[in-house]
């Protein structure tokens, strides 16, 4: 008997050393495991930028349209005049000695600037110019002239035929006539707008409202008008 109790022993002995080497095996398996996450790392980065890589790659375009009251329209008499009144339309000395029937004519050409994209332009109605003093007690000469505009895409003189060569596009009483149709501006310049401006002040005696033609000697008017752009 007590050889084979002597037997159980150490066989109990060696399974219990085999445990203990397979839980120590686990234990190096369990910390060779740990070492291993401690990985070499590495990062790489990217940034918006131009073909070149050597500057930004992402940006706003940009829309800027320029004016020209001077015709014919030489590249150094274009401007950007963005506030009332604005460039000076110069419909001619004799629009300040206007008598009944008679009309007037004063060009403006708009374009795009270099480096704009493209858009369109309509013409607004009518305002009183800024900081410009006129004689006209109520307004009255103001809301007796009638205004239209012609346009074309190719320059011609700004007269009374330029309304059957070109499109009009306003017509009507000073204060209230606006463009119907907004007109195409190309990129970069590579288009113009004609437009050619006719006041008159009407022949009847009596204009609506009723004021009388004859009231109006001696008095003078500035309107302005807004072009608003917008880009494509």
């Amino acid at each position: 008997m007590a050889g084979r109790r002597s037997a159980r022993v150490a066989r109990g002995t060696r399974r219990s050393s085999k445990v203990k080497a397979v839980l120590a095996g686990g234990a190096v398996l369990g910390l060779g495991a740990t070492v291993t996450l401690a990985a070499w790392t590495d990062t790489e980065w990217v940034f918006a930028g131009n073909a070149a890589g050597d500057g930004p790659g992402l940006g706003t375009s940009s829309f800027e349209v320029e004016q020209n009251t001077t015709n014919p329209y030489a590249e150094a008499t274009y401007v950007q005049d963005e506030t009332n009144p604005g460039g000076a339309l110069a419909f001619g000395v004799s629009a300040l000695s206007l008598t009944p029937g008679d009309a007037v004519y004063a060009p403006v050409a708009l374009r795009t600037v270099e480096g704009s994209i493209a858009g369109s332009v309509t013409l607004q109605p009518a305002v009183a110019a800024d900081g410009i003093t006129t004689t006209d007690p109520g307004g009255a000469l103001y809301g007796a002239l009638t205004v239209r505009v012609a346009v074309s895409p190719t320059n011609t003189v700004c007269n009374a035929a330029a309304f059957t060569t070109g499109t009009i596009v306003a017509t009507g009483p000073l204060a209230t006539a606006a463009a119907s149709t907004s007109q195409p501006l190309e990129g970069d310049g590579d288009s113009v707008q004609h437009y050619c401006f006719e006041i008159t002040l009407p022949a009847s005696p009596t204009l609506p409202g009723g004021t009388v033609l004859a009231d109006l000697q001696g008095r003078t008017a500035a309107p302005a008008w807004n072009f608003a752009a917008v880009s494509q």
